[in-house]
């Protein structure tokens, strides 16, 4: 018996006995087949773009230490800088929507986030102690204060784990972006965890949790195409304008106006200027994204490696003082051998067999250090809208089943 909507009670309905359920063609039962949890489709469309996406972000490392006096490059720069991580970031929201810290996602944050993070902070410091022999003091080991690309780990970590808050508000968004903003006029912020950065790129990370499937069908419309030709071109000619006089360190959202040596009131206003010019360009960059299968597909399952590894290489060149003995890697040439060889390397550091060389650390199941039951749930659990990070383990990448309210 059960209550009526209007309070009622209802004569429950005659028991009637069930009919056998259909086997199917082998002679297992159908129900058995539908209760089978599958794992969700991958779309190529998303694969595509982490790959092509981590290909810039190695590839813009490596300018960081040939740019100087040439004004080209520092102008591509500036445009790649204005929307690869914020890409990322908008996609990390969009799979974060249906994270509601149940037992077997949170066991996917650990596992995919807070381990790696663990694992290659303290490998990055063991490796700057030993290879920056110039610098005259020992690199402390800390996790409070993530080293060059660990911070993004640590920022997931903590957009994720806000991503039911930020879901629960009315006009997420217009927050995020106060307090992006009055994070950008407060010097005092400390180095812990890189709030600065966590807090002036939430903004992306709420824009993407906001995100509809037929918001990104928009950018893969063939005007949109198009219309991403003029839009990067000005924004190469506007780059290749300002670059002299541009801080890159606005970009890099790490620290406030007042130590990029502006007014109190330029953090805000480059806030909201940067946001908007990053929305629009990471819109024309998803837009020439393949949206069928390619060779470099599968490559995006892989981007973690790529994002974590490529930066030893590209730090052991500086410490080895590699573009100091070669002083033509920072002609025009050069550029492009840096380029090229940067796109290789980060390239091959995606592939399968990286992947399973490297799957202890970036994509462990640690099964050992959770409860039968959640680890149950985590395999029987869909896939699809609980992947950890547009660049994290081939749990990434997919097609959420169902957009999470």
């Amino acid at each position: 018996m059960f209550q009526a909507p209007h309070g009622y009670d209802r004569t429950p309905l005659p028991q009637t006995t069930p009919a056998p359920e259909p086997k199917s063609p082998t002679g297992t039962d159908a129900s058995a087949v539908a209760d089978t949890p599958r794992p969700a489709k991958r779309d190529a469309f998303f694969d595509n773009a982490k790959y092509l996406a981590i290909v810039l972000v190695a590839v813009a490392h490596a300018w960081e230490p040939v740019m100087d006096g040439s004004r080209a490059t520092k102008a591509l720069y500036l445009v790649v800088y204005g929307f690869h991580m914020p890409t990322f970031i908008i996609v990390s929201g969009y799979f974060s929507r249906s994270f509601t810290a149940r037992p077997h996602q949170v066991r996917r944050l650990l596992t995919g986030i807070a381990v790696p993070y663990v694992v290659f902070e303290v490998g990055y410091s063991l490796f700057k102690r030993a290879a920056d022999s110039s610098s005259g003091t020992p690199h402390p080991i800390s996790l409070l204060d993530p080293w060059y690309l660990t911070w993004f780990l640590a920022a997931l970590f903590i957009w994720r784990l806000t991503a039911p808050i930020w879901r629960a508000l009315r006009h997420p968004l217009p927050v995020a972006l106060v307090i992006a903003a009055l994070a950008s006029l407060a010097p005092d912020i400390g180095d812990d965890l890189n709030l600065q950065r966590v807090m002036q790129f939430l903004p992306y990370f709420v824009l993407g949790l906001s995100l509809r499937p037929e918001h990104f069908q928009l950018v893969r419309r063939p005007e949109v195409r198009k219309l991403a030709v003029p839009l990067f071109a000005g924004a190469l000619v506007l780059a290749y304008a300002v670059a002299p006089r541009m801080r890159t360190g606005w970009l890099y959202h790490s620290t406030s106006a007042q130590q990029q040596g502006g007014p109190w009131w330029s953090g805000p206003v480059m806030t909201l200027v940067l946001f908007g010019c990053s929305v629009v360009l990471s819109a024309g960059f998803l837009a020439w994204v393949p949206r069928r299968r390619m060779w470099f597909t599968v490559l995006g399952a892989g981007t973690i490696c790529g994002y974590l590894l490529h930066g030893f290489l590209v730090k052991g060149a500086v410490f080895a003082g590699l573009f100091d003995t070669y002083p033509w890697l920072s002609d025009p040439a050069g550029e492009v051998v840096v380029s090229l060889v940067a796109a290789v390397a980060v390239t091959l550091l995606c592939t399968p067999p990286v992947r399973r060389l490297f799957h202890f650390a970036v994509e462990p199941e640690m099964a050992w250090a959770f409860r039968r039951d959640v680890v149950a749930a985590g395999r029987a659990a869909p896939v699809g809208g609980e992947a950890a990070a547009p660049i994290a383990s081939g749990r990434a990448g997919v097609v959420p089943s169902r957009t999470s309210r």
